[in-house]
């Protein structure tokens, strides 16, 4: 998600434990967005039957409204599912802003709410790849993707497993504020972008660690590796922290199945990581890929994933 833009003298360039909230910003500037996350805060409060009908309604109201993003996934559903008829992907298209609508309240829920309803219906399989691995004493990266279902999915694991997180850190002082006040409910540690060696530390005493590395971050340690055929420029941090740490890469899989919730742990990718930085990229997001198939409408399709391209190419938005 993007985010407005601070002074440098914001309180979020300053980083805070990975266990600890930023104080919350004060003046009149922040109003604003403190305005927005009331309404999360009171959505978050609403009953579940009824967030899911104002979610399809929100859903198909950005169908109409969010130009620019509804062409981004346009596009992206046309790049990625060549096979499907231009009638499927417009369908496709429509039920993947209902689930965009849906997953507000997920989020809103997540970070504020109850998650009673969700904890009714969750069905989590292959943790005994995880149980396996903690009883090594072996630090675990869960790599997923940002399906809407993440925030939700994130939490409801919370309640099995101490699981971290990894985040972008936001400029908005507000935001930062409400992304570890509300994560931080339920994880273990924040870790944002820039605490990658504090991060490392955590891997390396046996933690587990969620991590999304399926959108183009723009940070220099980037590679070009397919994603549903098309080059992608992917960030290289899974191949490194391995690497570095040790740890296991363990694909962690979620969606929404109608009213329940499916948590799928797969084993950990072996002879991983490599020497090549390409070829683990590339197992990465061939993992991530085949999360997409299974639940294609709950993926976060307005991202320009493919915005930047080899030279040669030109961006496709």
């Amino acid at each position: 998600m993007s985010s407005p833009h601070a002074s440098t003298t914001d309180t979020a360039t300053k980083p805070t434990p990975a266990n600890a909230v930023p104080p919350a910003p004060r003046g009149l500037r922040h109003w604003p967005m403190w305005g927005a996350f009331a309404l999360m805060w009171l959505g978050a409060r609403l009953p579940w039957a009824l967030q899911r009908g104002l979610g399809r309604a929100i859903g198909a109201l950005a169908f109409r409204t969010a130009g620019e993003r509804r062409r981004a996934a346009a596009i992206n559903l046309a790049l990625c599912f060549p096979e499907k008829t231009a009638a499927e992907r417009e369908a496709l298209l429509r039920a993947s802003f209902r689930d965009f609508g849906i997953g507000l309240f997920e989020f809103a829920r997540a970070w504020w709410g109850s998650a009673a309803p969700m904890r009714r219906t969750v069905r989590i399989e292959g943790r005994e790849h995880l149980d396996a691995l903690r009883a090594q004493g072996r630090g675990v990266l869960m790599v997923s993707g940002h399906f809407m279902t993440l925030e939700m999915c994130g939490r409801l694991l919370c309640d099995h497993v101490p699981l971290a997180g990894m985040y972008r850190r936001h400029r908005s002082e507000v935001f930062e504020w409400a992304v570890k006040r509300g994560r931080l409910r339920y994880a273990a540690a924040m870790f944002s972008n820039e605490d990658i060696r504090p991060a490392m530390r955590h891997l390396k005493a046996g933690g587990l660690l969620w991590y999304a590395p399926d959108q183009d971050m723009r940070g220099k340690d980037t590679v070009f590796a397919p994603f549903f055929g098309v080059p992608a420029a992917t960030i290289t941090a899974t191949h490194q922290f391995a690497r570095l740490s040790g740890c296991a890469v363990v694909p962690f899989f979620h969606r929404r199945e109608g009213a329940d919730y499916v948590l799928r742990i797969a084993p950990p990718l072996q002879e991983f990581p490599s020497k090549d930085a390409t070829a683990d990229s590339t197992r990465v997001n061939s993992a991530i890929e085949a999360m997409v198939r299974e639940a294609p409408s709950q993926y976060l399709w307005i991202h320009r994933r493919f915005k930047r391209r080899p030279p040669g190419m030109v961006t496709p938005y």
